[in-house]
C-alpha cells in the first residue's frame, strides 16, 4: 500500500545533467512548449510537450536514462511522475532552464 506514494523519480541538478547529457544511455526530454523551447534548450534535448507526452510513449526509449526538463521545473515533475509510473527510469531536472548553466541550442 505504501508503494502507491512512493516517488517514480529523482530529482537531480542541472550540474549532475550536465556531467551525463552526452552518455549514449541517455535521452533527455524537454517538455516545454515549442515556442519555449525554439528559444534555447538543451543540446540533443527531444521536444515532447508535456500535454503530448502520453501520445508520444513510442518514441521514448525505455533502454535509455531518461531526464526530464521544462522551464522551472514544475512540469518536468509531473511528466517524470508520468514516466516513473509507466515504467520508465527518470529524473527530473531541478529548476529547470533557470538553472541550466550549461550550452544551449536555438
Amino acid at each position: 500500500m505504501l508503494d502507491l506514494f512512493k516517488k517514480k523519480y529523482e530529482n537531480i541538478t542541472s550540474q549532475e545533467v550536465s556531467n551525463v547529457m552526452n552518455h549514449a544511455d541517455v535521452m533527455i526530454i524537454d517538455v516545454r512548449e515549442s515556442h519555449e523551447y525554439s528559444r534555447g534548450h538543451i543540446p540533443k534535448a527531444k521536444l515532447i510537450p508535456l500535454g503530448t507526452i502520453e501520445q508520444r510513449l513510442a518514441e521514448i526509449d525505455k533502454s535509455k536514462k531518461i531526464i526530464v526538463v521544462c522551464a522551472s521545473g514544475g512540469r518536468s515533475s509531473r511528466a517524470a511522475s508520468f514516466l516513473g509510473s509507466a515504467g520508465y527510469q527518470v529524473s527530473n531536472m531541478m529548476g529547470g532552464m533557470m538553472a541550466w548553466a550549461g550550452p544551449t541550442k536555438n
